[in-house]
């Protein structure tokens, strides 16, 4: 969340940038419920200290005073009004409270203004020396790609967008994930295996909540009534969406240490996405799964260095997709694509020669001081004073669309798929897949 100091005296500015957001955010109405708040919990706090003065003047009044009885009816009255009052601040606070989790970050001044897509910028474009894309076609058209990827037994299993990884296929997702881990480790990263099930207060921590509650998959535990209907809930989880959002809260609620800064942290997952409202060709194959694996990069850093952190991110992901020998672009995103909590944000996207598109398989990204707030991680500094930590994350990187797009680069003909020499290590006998093997 912002800074409530910052959004009270630069309010008009806050709202100028927000607008180039272009979320449904109300910030006059954020505003008139802050004021409300704060002079609904004066009225009460004055009464609160009205009933405690009365309170002493009583201890000493002797007991047999006749005027005793006159302050004890004052004070039962003055009770009953200071809990009208607090309860009338509660319903405000909450109004607040609800209203501010609606409020999306800032976007960084560096950020161009934009209101789609469209309006993001190519920064960088790389090509792997002797590229050949002669033999290429969109992934999902290889000869034999349904015995690698099979989505009908998947269909079958849970539904479209679930798909089984087979044989040759499977062993390469498994190196793809190792390799990317390894590397992270080599950029100085520590290595979790997180949580895929996160609560609520994790949810609304990273900005997921309450901006993608359509998005997420949620699990749910209720107590059911002798008419077999759900009746208390008992429990509520949300299948992650990237393990950004468990590892980011590893330190939610705690104190770090200046020196301990930055943390670095990595994590492979599968992210669970419904995508609602998807279609047409954007969908075919793997280009956009319910179900994908992914490795996620996130960094703690002094807020002074979250700036120049994120270049280096972007560079660590460029040195994965270089490796791998796949060409691809990175799009600086404008403000009115950028993301609820970001506040600055590159896109990586790989060339997908069959399809002659790009195709997203990383965002690199700032958040400023955002998540930090909404999850109370702070440090304290060598004076001793305590200021939130800057977060970063970015993927590092998404395997269905590196996946399609190595299939349509590297095709040697025949569903013959070239591997990168790099996943040797992992795929020590297996320089070719071939698609039509089965096994």
């Amino acid at each position: 969340m912002l800074d409530i100091h910052y959004f009270r005296e630069h309010f008009e500015e806050v709202k100028q940038r927000l607008a180039t957001k272009h979320f449904a955010c109300d910030c006059e109405v954020v505003r008139q419920l802050d004021q409300q708040r704060l002079s609904s919990r004066k009225t009460f706090e004055a009464a609160r200290a009205q009933q405690q003065a009365e309170s002493k003047k009583m201890g000493t009044v002797d007991k047999t005073a006749a005027e005793l009885q006159t302050i004890l009816q004052k004070l039962k009255t003055l009770s009953k009004e200071a809990k009208t009052l607090e309860m009338t601040h509660k319903a405000d606070e909450n109004a607040f409270q609800e209203a501010w989790l609606t409020v999306p970050n800032l976007p960084d001044p560096s950020v161009s203004t934009g209101k789609t897509s469209q309006e993001n910028q190519e920064r960088k474009q790389w090509h792997p020396e002797n590229e050949d894309f002669s033999r290429s076609c969109p992934h999902y058209e290889l000869p034999g790609f349904e015995n690698g990827i099979d989505f009908n037994r998947g269909t079958k299993v849970m539904g479209a967008g679930f798909p089984f990884y087979v044989g040759p296929v499977a062993r390469l997702v498994r190196a793809l994930i190792a390799f990317f881990l390894e590397k992270a480790r080599d950029h100085g990263y520590t290595e979790l295996l997180p949580p895929l099930l996160v609560n609520t207060a994790s949810a609304t921590a990273t900005g997921q909540l309450p901006d993608k509650e359509g998005q997420m998959y949620v699990a749910r535990k209720t107590v059911i009534d002798d008419k077999n209907q759900p009746s208390k809930l008992i429990d509520e989880g949300y299948l992650i969406p990237t393990a950004e959002v468990s590892v980011t809260n590893f330190f939610r609620d705690e104190i770090l240490s200046e020196e301990d800064l930055p943390k670095k942290y990595c994590a492979y997952s599968p992210c669970f996405r419904r995508e609602a409202g998807s279609w047409g060709k954007d969908v075919r194959g793997l280009n956009r799964l319910h179900q994908f694996d992914k490795v996620e990069l996130v960094q703690w850093v002094h807020p002074e260095a979250g700036r120049d952190t994120l270049p280096s991110l972007v560079k660590e992901v460029e040195n994965l997709l270089q490796a791998l020998e796949l060409p691809y672009r990175v799009m600086e995103i404008c403000t009115g694509d950028l993301g609820f909590p970001h506040a600055k944000q590159y896109d990586l996207e790989v060339w997908a020669a069959g399809q002659q598109r790009w195709l997203e398989v990383s965002s690199c990204s700032w958040f400023t001081d955002f998540q930090a707030r909404r999850a109370n991680i702070r440090f304290r500094e060598k004076n001793g004073s305590l200021r939130f930590v800057h977060t970063l994350n970015g993927s590092g990187l998404a395997i269905p669309r590196v996946l399609a797009a190595m299939l349509e680069n590297n095709h040697c003909g025949n569903g013959r798929i070239r591997i990168p020499a790099v996943l040797e290590y992992w795929l020590p006998k297996e320089e070719i897949i071939d698609l039509q093997k089965n096994g």
